[in-house]
């Protein structure tokens, strides 16, 4: 699988990220550096302990990867959950953490079938 294709697996903006990073080979460094990033690890063990501000750190660092590296769908569902913990409204959030958790899983197996 080419990167090209892992975008479209994942529901990627490869044309987007292509614009801003230029190089192939440095875009694909980048996104398999992804799969060694913690911060989807910290999020769940944050949550299960109920400690919303460093799941909120966790989630925010999810976003903001996701919207330099394009992964569109994943960057949507951080977002939101970003917001929902900003706002500190622990109202319905598991429909929140299993978007994110879906979107999160997607990407990681687009992006092995890349390696």
């Amino acid at each position: 699988m080419n990167l090209k294709e892992c975008y479209g697996l994942m529901n990627g903006d490869y044309d987007g990220v292509m614009s801003r990073l230029v190089k192939e080979e440095r875009v694909k460094k980048f996104v398999l550096k992804f799969l060694d990033d913690t911060s989807y690890q910290l999020l769940c063990t944050s949550l299960q302990e109920h400690q919303y501000d460093e799941a909120f750190r966790a989630v925010h660092t999810i976003k903001g990867i996701c919207q330099n590296l394009g992964f569109i769908q994943l960057y949507h569902s951080s977002n939101e959950l970003t917001e929902k913990l900003r706002n500190q409204d622990y109202t319905n959030l598991d429909d929140f953490v299993e978007k994110v958790k879906r979107d999160y899983n997607e990407v990681v197996l687009a992006i092995r079938k890349l390696q």
